[in-house]
């Protein structure tokens, strides 16, 4: 018998722990080198492991919602081994039902179900028992896994995806674990008010000359560069102008230290089912419109995904929140520490305004720019945002750089 371990993967070293999620394979299965295994989720992002060599598993150490560190044994692989008739209990522990509940044991290892479709059917809460594979040897393909119905209830997670379904009769309560990213959010967004001093100075913009833009170019900027193009590029181009003018927005406090950034990484703010992510936009000042708008596409799609990786969320010297994509008219961001400074960004809507004594309809979007008093003062603050919404109204100081 060769045994290989399944161990947690390295963390970050910010990260003492993390969570196990649900166990995609059981004792006496099948596995195959590099078929995912089990999801990890940390404070800040959600690790797949992988099988470490093809064989059977023979062993779980470590159930489902278990707390880990990194290099501990998960589980054990027998590289040896064949998959039996009947699986092998899990050496961990699980919960007390009668013996007929390891029941359609030589069923479950009949419906062997490719990576691809092992999470699809995790996903739709179907289990593989009830599932009829049309690949060889009855493997379960991606395409029955598309097509099959809901027959069963998921496994439970340690920690929801997504907010259960509650019924509405009489007055029911449900009590869900935090996720682990949604408790570390909560933390850090507590120790942010709690540490720096936070005012937030708001001003309004005319959108028209980047919605003229955008009618004008958005076809062609689609066809050139495979993406749409979005508002977010032009806040981040106009923050970043802002922020060369102001650096002290820039900045962040370390003690009694100051730190400026020579440079400008832009935080992102982005939902996903477990909680609010912010991946970073590096030297976003020598980034292209288009760069922008692929890189945000990419992150919206990896952390619905849950498939950011730490780098990606660590650091940043500013960041932009933007509730207009739910249709907020206007917010007070919190800072997201170590930074100084973040830009709220809302709705665009129209709205009557003054203009040269007449009033007018014009696009109007609300910015509220959230900052640290504490090393910013409201002059810097209030001409960071002007700065902002000059470039925004004339979105040719961006393309000359004034």
């Amino acid at each position: 018998m060769a045994i290989t371990e399944v161990l947690v993967p390295q963390l970050s070293e910010s990260i003492s722990e993390a969570t196990l999620l649900t166990w995609k394979k059981q004792p006496g299965e099948a596995v195959t080198a590099d078929e995912i295994l089990i999801e990890v989720e940390t404070d800040k992002v959600v690790l797949e492991v992988p099988a470490p060599a093809s064989g059977v598993l023979s062993e779980i150490v470590k159930a489902d919602g278990s707390t880990v560190t990194a290099g501990e044994v998960l589980a054990r692989i027998d590289t040896d081994a064949k998959a039996s008739a009947a699986p092998a209990a899990a050496a961990a522990p699980a919960p007390a039902a009668a013996p007929a509940a390891a029941a359609p044991a030589a069923a479950s290892v009949s419906a062997i179900a490719s990576p691809a479709a092992s999470k699809i059917l995790a996903e739709k809460g179907v289990d593989a028992v009830s599932v009829e594979g049309s690949g060889r040897g009855g493997r379960i393909t991606k395409g029955d896994a598309l097509e099959a119905g809901s027959a069963a209830p998921a496994k439970k997670a340690a920690a929801p995806v997504a907010p259960p379904t509650l019924s509405l009769d009489g007055r029911p309560e449900q009590r869900v674990p935090m996720s682990r990213l949604r408790a570390r959010v909560a933390e850090r967004l507590l120790q942010s008010q709690a540490e720096n001093a936070i005012l937030t100075t708001f001003n309004e913009v005319n959108m028209q000359a980047i919605l003229d833009l955008r009618a004008l170019y958005k076809d062609k900027f689609e066809k050139e560069h495979g993406v749409k193009l979005g508002f977010t590029s032009f806040f981040v181009k106009a923050a970043v102008a802002a922020l060369k003018k102001f650096p002290l927005v820039n900045a962040s406090v370390d003690g009694k230290d100051i730190i400026y950034h020579g440079y400008f990484d832009i935080g992102i703010a982005v939902g996903s089912p477990r909680g609010l992510v912010v991946p970073i936009l590096r030297n976003a000042d020598q980034l292209s419109i288009a760069d922008i708008e692929k890189q945000i596409a990419d992150f919206g799609a990896r952390a619905r995904d849950g498939k950011l990786t730490l780098e990606e969320l660590t650091g940043g010297t500013f960041s932009i929140s933007n509730g207009g994509v739910f249709g907020s008219m206007l917010s007070t961001p919190i800072i997201n520490p170590p930074q100084s400074a973040i830009l709220g960004i809302h709705a665009t809507k129209d709205r009557a305004v003054v203009e040269k004594g007449q009033i007018v309809i014009r696009p109007m979007n609300y910015l509220a720019l959230s900052y640290d008093h504490r090393i910013i003062d409201g002059r810097e603050a209030v001409l960071a945002l002007v700065a902002m919404k000059e470039a925004l109204e004339d979105p040719q100081r961006l393309l000359l750089d004034l």
